[in-house]
């Protein structure tokens, strides 16, 4: 069962910025969470695409889940969750390393120092190190978390190739340690399995006494509002289409099931992809604001969907 913090004790929360993170939502889906959690009844937790994990954390913080399964394609972000949980104390080290290193220098210096780490992190296989035991794992973790507390608006973004290309931040005094907070997060991950791979990987662990949320790439509102570059190749319509059928397939185990996605129709009234898609379902839509924006001036409020089985 999920170890519970005190009211002393940092809660467990994403240790990494993440474009689509939900955190503004959480107090949304808890509402909507199915009765079962409360009570025990539901004994597994599943998160098949967990990226900056804040519904897992407080799901892992705060209900008495036995077993947590998170799965992601992204290699280095499950290379990171994995480090998290199996070696806090050395990336800290080599955070605290990082940090000092960084604060002792000039602007100019910083930024040259961003881009000789960025450099060293592309350098490594981009097929993730999910044991924790490689030391490799460590030194890009340590230099991942780096990067998104000093680089531009803390953007994940890679290229085709799978290269972290996002440009220098300029902040000047972000907090690239958050010991408390690491601590925290590796203690919750600890009844938690962590996984890379397609969404489609979960199946085999779900069944009637398990929650399963997923939190696809959202479908894009416009064709210059996609942030899916998480991982080379995208999440398309195609994409979108083969996990609704995988959310049905999910459906006949018996599990409680809930999606979060877009809302095409806050943009294009006419635009009914999504919904057309899980028709039968319960669809909810919730106030939300999307944060990552290019222009300051479009971060407004809009709505996203929420959809359940129960």
């Amino acid at each position: 069962m999920a170890r519970r913090s005190s009211a002393t004790e940092v809660r467990a929360r994403p240790f990494l910025k993440w474009a689509g993170g939900k955190t503004q939502l959480l107090p949304e889906f808890a509402a909507r969470f199915p009765p079962g959690i409360r009570r025990g009844d539901i004994r597994r937790y599943v998160e098949p695409f967990v990226g900056g994990g804040a519904v897992y954390f407080m799901v892992a913080g705060s209900y008495p889940i036995r077993e947590s399964l998170i799965w992601d394609a992204n290699p280095d972000l499950v290379t990171a969750y994995a480090v998290v949980k199996g070696d806090p104390d050395g990336l800290i080290r080599k955070l605290r390393n990082l940090d000092s290193r960084y604060r002792s220098l000039g602007e100019e210096e910083r930024k040259a120092f961003y881009y000789r780490v960025r450099e060293r992190f592309n350098q490594l296989p981009r097929k993730g190190f999910p044991g924790s035991d490689d030391p490799r794992a460590v030194r890009a973790t340590a230099d991942l978390i780096f990067l998104n507390r000093t680089c531009y608006n803390g953007l994940y973004r890679v290229n085709s190739s799978g290269g972290f290309n996002v440009p220098f931040g300029k902040y000047r005094n972000p907090r690239i340690l958050d010991e408390a907070g690491l601590r925290a997060a590796s203690a919750a991950l600890g009844n938690t399995g962590v996984n890379l791979g397609d969404f489609t990987a979960c199946a085999p662990f779900v069944d009637d006494h398990t929650f399963v949320y997923l939190d696809p790439p959202y479908r894009p509102l416009s064709r210059t509002s996609s942030f899916t570059s998480y991982a080379s190749g995208g999440f398309g319509d195609e994409d979108q289409r083969r996990l609704a059928q995988f959310f049905r397939e999910l459906d006949r185990t018996g599990a409680q099931l809930m999606l979060s996605n877009s809302d095409p129709v806050s943009r294009d009234p006419g635009d009914r992809f999504l919904e057309d898609l899980y028709q039968g379902y319960r669809i909810e839509r919730v106030p939300a604001r999307r944060a990552i924006n290019s222009v300051g001036g479009a971060r407004g409020r809009i709505t996203e969907l929420v959809i359940t089985n129960y």
